[in-house]
């Protein structure tokens, strides 16, 4: 029996798979001139619903990104969100799922430039679980790699070419034993992992960097500011973080879209607490799975169902274009 087809949005369309690909002059391969969200959708077994998690505000996000890389949107917030929800529905898995949608400059000319370049857009989904492989807390090391200022590539911008600096930090830290690393900013404080933000829990404190440590402005960050306040009476405290102070703390985990909330147990081989996932690590973790997962009514303002109606259901807009097999 043949697989059914998987198909991804590109150049205004959708089509298989396999038929989304780019010349090898295209600028964004050659130079990395590409922005790109990560959105999870997650698969609930007992509603048999897929439900988009805070699809709009990594929309919103990628506009911002596109801002800076001097792309012009072609959609709105609203067209993105209901494309992705098409797109889904066309795939129709009943597994945890990961969206990537991406903005990409498509002119064919040897040099960098942004100017006289065109945007184009693609999305596609595959299907995926935990991103660290069901680890119950990670070893992590401080990386000798600083994370790339401001000023030179943006972090708030999710820019491809600037995930270059992830791959260097995180095959290092893989190849010399660790699960994952934490990178410091060039002034020596605290950024934040390969790919993720990080929290450190002190004396029940909740304590996350500042946007001005070069971090990604992280959706998954400000949901657990939000929830942690809301449902375990914890605030965070945004600010500077020392590196000394990482091997004091009492609790630590990363956090993001694709990590979603993953336990640090060590670092640079020292215990974080107890060595264990700590209480606060864990509740916060739980909670936000049953949030994803829509199995807390309060939070389904977060969540996009796919089979149910929605503002982005296919139905309330025109139906693109189908490439032919």
């Amino acid at each position: 029996m043949s697989q059914p087809t998987t198909y991804a949005f590109f150049k205004g369309k959708f089509v298989p798979l396999e038929d989304a690909n780019v010349n090898i002059m295209n600028n964004a391969f050659m130079y990395g001139t590409a922005v790109f969200e990560g959105i999870r959708g997650y698969w609930n077994e007992r509603t048999e619903e897929m439900y988009l998690f805070r699809m709009r505000e990594h929309f919103e996000r990628m506009m911002d990104s596109m801002k800076i890389m001097y792309m012009e949107p072609r959609y709105s917030v609203d067209e993105f969100c209901r494309l992705t929800v098409e797109l889904v529905k066309m795939n129709a898995p009943r597994v945890d799922t990961y969206i990537r949608p991406s903005a990409y400059k498509s002119g064919q000319k040897i040099g960098p430039s942004l100017e006289n370049n065109p945007t184009d857009f693609y999305i596609f989904t595959v299907p995926f679980g935990d991103y660290f492989h069901g680890a119950g807390g990670l070893a992590v090391q401080i990386s000798s790699w600083r994370r790339v200022e401001d000023n030179a590539i943006p972090a708030r911008a999710k820019i491809v070419g600037a995930y270059a600096n992830t791959a260097l930090a995180k095959t290092d830290a893989l190849m010399a034993g660790f699960d994952e690393c934490i990178v410091l900013s060039e002034n020596g404080h605290v950024s934040e992992g390969s790919a993720m933000n990080v929290f450190m829990v002190k004396r029940g404190v909740l304590i996350t960097t500042p946007t001005t440590e070069n971090i990604l402005e992280g959706i998954t960050r400000g949901t657990i500011c939000e929830m942690a306040e809301a449902e375990l009476g914890l605030k965070t405290v945004q600010r500077q973080i020392d590196r000394s102070e990482l091997y004091t703390a009492d609790e630590m985990f990363f956090c993001g879209t694709g990590a979603q909330i993953a336990p640090i147990i060590s670092i640079d081989r020292r215990p974080v607490g107890t060595g264990q996932p700590g209480p606060i690590s864990s509740k916060i973790k739980d909670l936000y799975i049953q949030v994803c997962r829509g199995d807390v009514p309060k939070y389904h303002h977060w969540l996009t169902p796919v089979y149910g109606k929605s503002e982005f259901s296919p139905s309330s807009s025109p139906k693109p274009e189908t490439s032919p097999r």
